[in-house]
């Protein structure tokens, strides 16, 4: 099953990871894209006439292409677990004094962590009543 793409534009949902991103990108085309050729070749086909001269190369690309989406998966799951494992440790930092790098001077300060708030880029501290702290600004922790 060897196929001949023009001009196809695809648009895949985010996914908020750059991992499964990357994996997409890689593949030459996406998963809507192989599943709506598949469908159109299953459609036209005559079981009593194949076009291919070899039976298992649609076999081996429906192999490969659950092979890639199994991958996919993997990087998606791992991009949660590392989020979760992110906002844990920030979370841990509550009540500890932690020298980190301040987003307005760019100096490195320190205090004590009094909260934690979670947002779309990540957990972000309030370190002595200020907010919107990176938690990837802290550099030590005492």
């Amino acid at each position: 099953m060897s196929f001949t793409t023009q001009s196809t534009t695809a648009t895949t949902p985010a996914t908020g990871t750059t991992a499964a991103t990357a994996a997409q990108n890689s593949m030459p085309i996406n998963q809507n894209q192989f599943l709506q050729m598949l469908m159109a070749e299953l459609k036209n086909q005559n079981p009593m006439n194949p076009n291919s001269s070899d039976p298992m190369q649609f076999v081996t690309e429906l192999a490969q292409f659950t092979s890639v989406e199994q991958q996919t998966y993997t990087a998606e799951s791992t991009q949660t677990i590392a989020a979760g494992q992110n906002t844990a440790s920030a979370i841990a930092l509550i009540g500890h004094t932690v020298d980190y790098t301040d987003p307005t001077t760019k100096a490195t300060a320190s205090g004590v962590v009094q909260s934690v708030e979670l947002s779309s880029s990540g957990p972000t501290l309030t370190i002595n009543g200020t907010p919107g702290i990176s938690a990837g600004t802290v550099s030590q922790v005492s």
